[in-house]
């Protein structure tokens, strides 16, 4: 897509990068097909060559209104329509730029304002843990609305204490601790029933991406810097640490685009390359984990569980482009795994906040995605993603789990 820079984004970082990925852009319009807000509204606008276009407007000079704001905003970042795309367009990094250059120009309302500072501070915030735990002491109270975002009370379990040559570090997350605390130790658990130690470092928090798909970049950078500062002495050459498990896959694709985000920052941009190759999802070891296993999780044990449908997160299947792998390595050590065979490849409508901040497109997605999953007959649904499993359970009474857990329960975790 030929594209003539406005003198003020000339020779930007912002303004080269745009442009190197609109030139890839034919108009083809094969992302449509797959573009959950463009199925849903049926906008041009509302899907991915649609909002192509209203970036290269502004990158020409145009200036954006509320609707080009409000149109980006919709966006679910599910790049879904990379997955589709056949020339490549990284239309995920473009959309950030896009959002950027827009907020630059268009003001919002106060009230919107006022719901992302409250979003994007209150989340990564410390204050986050016990302000969910007086939310699930007071959750039978609260409105269907605020009861979606409140899981009942999780015990975690108890975190193994044994010693291993094996280690891997593991980012603790922001919201997943308090919200589902399970996952984490679960984690743990099968990791040190395969011989493996998981590792913490105290001062690694949120991986950066509440503030950064926010547009407060500057924030969400700040937490990655932090995020390498912690984990850096832990990764030298001759340390035991052998990779960064994620097993929340919103956190995974945003730290393994550590090493783009800053790719010109003189002090950081080697650190966070190296922080990058580090950066493994969990399923991603699954090969290794059931080969590990399998004399120690029965036929018998894993059959129990009954009919496991599988939701692959956005971020797993499309943003770090991971397939396949939890379903077939949980059924090699016995468990009775499914895919949806209707729309598998569409998003639930979590996507990080989204759900907040549009709750009408979020909960049609999630209503459509639930109506697959359930046509499977599933016992329990699980996920790789403590968004996508918050929001699914939000619509049904069918137990959503991280896959971890129903591996942690065969183990007797």
């Amino acid at each position: 897509m030929q594209t003539n820079l406005a003198p003020e984004y000339k020779n930007t970082t912002d303004g080269i990068a745009a442009e190197a990925i609109l030139r890839k852009c034919v108009h083809c319009g094969f992302c449509t097909a797959t573009c959950p807000t463009y199925q849903l509204l049926g906008d041009e606008l509302d899907g991915p060559r649609g909002r192509i276009y209203l970036m290269k407007q502004v990158l020409e000079g145009e200036t954006p209104t509320r609707a080009t704001q409000m149109h980006l905003d919709r966006c679910l970042t599910c790049r879904n329509c990379e997955s589709t795309c056949p020339s490549g367009v990284d239309y995920g990094h473009l959309v950030d730029i896009g959002r950027k250059l827009v907020d630059a120009k268009v003001p919002r309302p106060a009230a919107e304002t006022a719901l992302r500072w409250a979003l994007k501070e209150g989340l990564p915030s410390p204050l986050f843990a016990p302000a969910m735990k007086l939310g699930q002491l007071v959750r039978p109270l609260l409105p269907a609305f605020l009861k979606n975002k409140v899981p009942a009370k999780q015990m975690a379990g108890v975190w193994p204490t044994r010693q291993h040559a094996r280690k891997v570090l593991m980012l603790a997350g922001c919201v997943q601790p308090a919200m589902m605390p399970n996952i984490n130790s679960a984690t743990a658990r099968v990791l040190d029933a395969a011989g493996i130690q998981t590792v913490l470092a105290p001062k690694a928090g949120c991986c950066g991406a509440v503030k950064f798909h926010l547009n407060d970049q500057d924030g969400g950078k700040a937490e990655m810097r932090a995020n390498i500062d912690a984990w850096w002495p832990h990764v030298a050459d001759d340390s035991p640490v052998e990779a960064i498990i994620m097993n929340a896959s919103g956190c995974g694709v945003t730290v393994k685009e550590y090493g783009h985000i800053f790719k010109d920052d003189p002090v950081y941009a080697i650190k966070a390359r190296r922080i990058s190759d580090l950066t493994k999802d969990l399923s991603e070891w699954l090969p290794e984990l059931a080969d590990r296993l399998k004399g120690k999780v029965s036929a018998k044990t894993a059959g129990n569980t009954g009919q496991v449908v599988f939701h692959p997160p956005c971020t797993l299947q499309h943003g770090q482009q991971l397939r396949g792998g939890v379903e077939k390595y949980l059924n090699e050590l016995g468990f009775q795994v499914k895919i949806s065979t209707n729309e598998s490849h569409l998003c639930c409508g979590s996507a990080g906040t989204y759900s907040v901040l549009n709750p009408d497109i979020a909960y049609a997605l999630r209503d459509r995605k639930l109506g697959n999953l359930q046509d499977m007959q599933p016992e329990v649904i699980v996920s790789a993603n403590i968004g996508c499993i918050t929001h699914l359970q939000s619509g049904t009474t069918t137990p959503v789990k991280h896959w971890v857990e129903v591996l942690d329960e065969a183990l007797g975790g």
